[in-house]
């Protein structure tokens, strides 16, 4: 079939409603989950209930942007593709990559471009198929397949489908990418601060990283939601982030600070924090991270459950680190002379309960700290 020949289309229609439902469930999947292979599959499956097929397959462009490859085949010899890949250009679906159209092929056996090596890797003998490019933005994404329609042939309709759910998996797709860009820009950012932290000060190195397992495993303890979790190891790696403003002139000068003190670097930390939505729950945990029970702690006086819960969990695990970091201890010593510090605190600087939790782990989970 040429560039400029229509295929030959058998009447046909898919059902409407079905369509619809199927396109509304996978949309709101899009932004319910981020789970990428779920919403592949699913979009491959709805493409075969709907263009009644026997397989579907999504293929990927390759980073080096020269080839597809299986991200998701349908059907039962699907597994033994995701090996596989296609250099653009060649095959049908290389074909629709390079010419980015829609191609429709009602006899696999009279297409000279069909790449019989997949069917004969699977075992899936294709008669017919359906291949739609997936472009975001203009850029090429990779390609969508639906293969031997049950009964019939493939109509214009069923073009028009498949290519709906491409845009569909195009932006799942795209989606997920700048997610993983984004989670990948933000753990390296993260690492670089905690280094910046840990050269603040000659004894900082590891604590950071010291902190935030201790801390974690008291509020796994304490039975917080996700969340919660993720708030206080954030809070944890970087309470001490203020340190880093004591010696920047304009970060002391944002900060209405001349002359800075040690009391003041959980609120330095706090307004190098502020703006960044995806940290707004560490900052009550580090504002206060120094307060102490019986409220005579810094920088509010606050006392007992008016002091977040992560900020009484974070501020004991710092009290044992300064044991660690001035104390000259390592190995069983350092941990009998931290539990001996917390039952020392409890009920004045500590949470009771936060107190006995902790004793508790530090005496049953060697290396816990």
């Amino acid at each position: 079939m040429s560039d400029t020949e229509s295929p030959t289309l058998a009447p046909g229609k898919p059902n409407d409603t079905a369509t619809a439902l199927e396109l509304f469930s996978i949309a709101g999947s899009l932004s319910s989950t981020l789970d990428l292979d779920y919403l592949l599959e699913k979009i491959g499956l709805a493409a075969e209930r709907l263009l009644d097929s026997e397989a579907s397959s999504i293929m990927l462009v390759t980073d080096d942007k020269k080839s597809l490859y299986f991200k998701v085949a349908g059907g039962e010899a699907g597994a033994k593709l995701k090996k596989l890949t296609l250099p653009i250009g060649q095959g049908i679906a290389g074909w629709v990559a390079e010419h980015r159209k829609p191609e429709v092929v009602v006899d696999t056996t009279k297409d000279p471009r069909f790449a019989g090596r997949f069917d004969k890797a699977s075992g899936f003998v294709t008669r017919s198929l359906i291949a739609v490019p997936m472009v975001f933005r203009g850029e090429l994404v990779g390609v969508a397949e639906v293969l031997n329609k049950r009964e019939g042939q493939y109509t214009q309709e069923h073009v028009t489908l498949l290519s709906s759910l491409a845009n569909l998996a195009s932006i799942a797709i795209t989606n997920a990418r700048i997610l993983q860009d984004q989670k990948n820009f933000f753990s390296h950012i993260l690492e670089l601060i905690v280094a910046a932290i840990e050269s603040s000060r000659p004894t900082f190195m590891g604590h950071p990283h010291r902190t935030s397992r201790f801390a974690c495993a008291l509020a796994r303890a304490f039975g917080m939601d996700e969340y919660e979790y993720r708030m206080i190891y954030y809070a944890s790696l970087l309470h001490d982030i203020g340190y880093l403003a004591f010696r920047n002139s304009r970060l002391l000068t944002d900060a209405g600070i001349s002359t800075p003190v040690e009391e003041q670097h959980p609120l330095l930390s706090v307004k190098m924090l502020e703006g960044i939505r995806m940290l707004e729950g560490t900052l009550p945990i580090i504002r206060h991270h120094h307060e102490n029970f019986d409220g005579t702690g810094f920088p509010g006086k606050l006392k007992g459950d008016q002091i977040p819960l992560g900020a009484r969990i974070l501020g004991l695990v710092e009290t044992l680190e300064e044991i660690r970091l001035t104390g000259g201890l390592d190995g069983p010593p350092l941990v009998q002379r931290a539990v001996q510090e917390i039952k020392a605190g409890r009920g004045t600087r500590f949470d009771p309960d936060v107190a006995d939790t902790a004793a508790e782990l530090l005496s049953t989970q060697p290396g816990i700290w």
